[in-house]
């Protein structure tokens, strides 16, 4: 009696583990179909540090290499800037590195990487990264001039060093949406979808995203 009851427990375990099984899958399979259909909100601006259409603070800062680096004015090369707060210790700004690297390589933007802590940790993630070549700031003066309150966190300043694009960013998407934002003349992604009647406000579209 006693083997039988165990077997018959046993059974019933498996069963209502199976079950369960069953419900996560489920409930995952939901939550992926769910993601699909929010689209992407693109960078969500915050609402302090210089304006966008406002001209970027012209710093002239020495870069962890040694060469002189401005935060705004002209660019010799005729690109829009951009500059990216990053930290050793965001997981988040880690994956956009290697994004960032492949915009650099490229000819649509020039990149300024912006850090503010030990500085024997920020070369180490430039040699793990292999972010050699990228022009890279580690001062806290820059963050504080832009208000920079939170990381990751990407500004994109044109050729003739007016703020087109800010915001928090996680993804490629996030990037490119600010380039988006410069090109179609909104500030952000959500000034956009405003003028489009897609939302109602940016602090509802901010509710949304969270």
């Amino acid at each position: 009696m006693t083997y039988d009851a165990l077997l018959y427990s046993n059974i019933v375990l498996w069963v209502v583990v199976v079950a369960l099984g069953a419900v996560v899958f489920g409930m995952v399979r939901q939550i992926g179909i769910l993601h699909e259909r929010v689209a992407p909100m693109g960078a969500l601006a915050n609402d302090r540090g210089p304006d966008v259409g406002e001209m970027a603070p012209d710093m002239k800062i020495a870069g962890i290499d040694g060469n002189l680096i401005r935060t705004g004015g002209p660019t010799a090369n005729g690109r829009s800037r951009l500059l990216l707060f990053v930290s050793p210790s965001c997981p988040i700004c880690k994956k956009l590195l290697p994004i960032a690297r492949s915009f650099a390589s490229g000819e649509r933007l020039e990149v300024v990487l912006v850090g503010d802590g030990d500085m024997q940790e920020q070369r180490d993630m430039i040699q793990k990264y292999e972010l050699q070549g990228i022009d890279y700031v580690n001062s806290p003066q820059v963050g504080m001039t832009f208000q920079v309150g939170k990381l990751p966190y990407a500004i994109l300043i044109d050729e003739d060093g007016v703020i087109r694009a800010k915001g928090l960013v996680n993804s490629r998407e996030h990037l490119e949406s600010l380039a988006i934002a410069k090109e179609t003349g909104y500030g952000s992604i959500q000034a956009y979808l405003k003028a489009r009647g897609y939302v109602k406000d940016e602090a509802e579209a901010r509710r949304e995203a969270a």
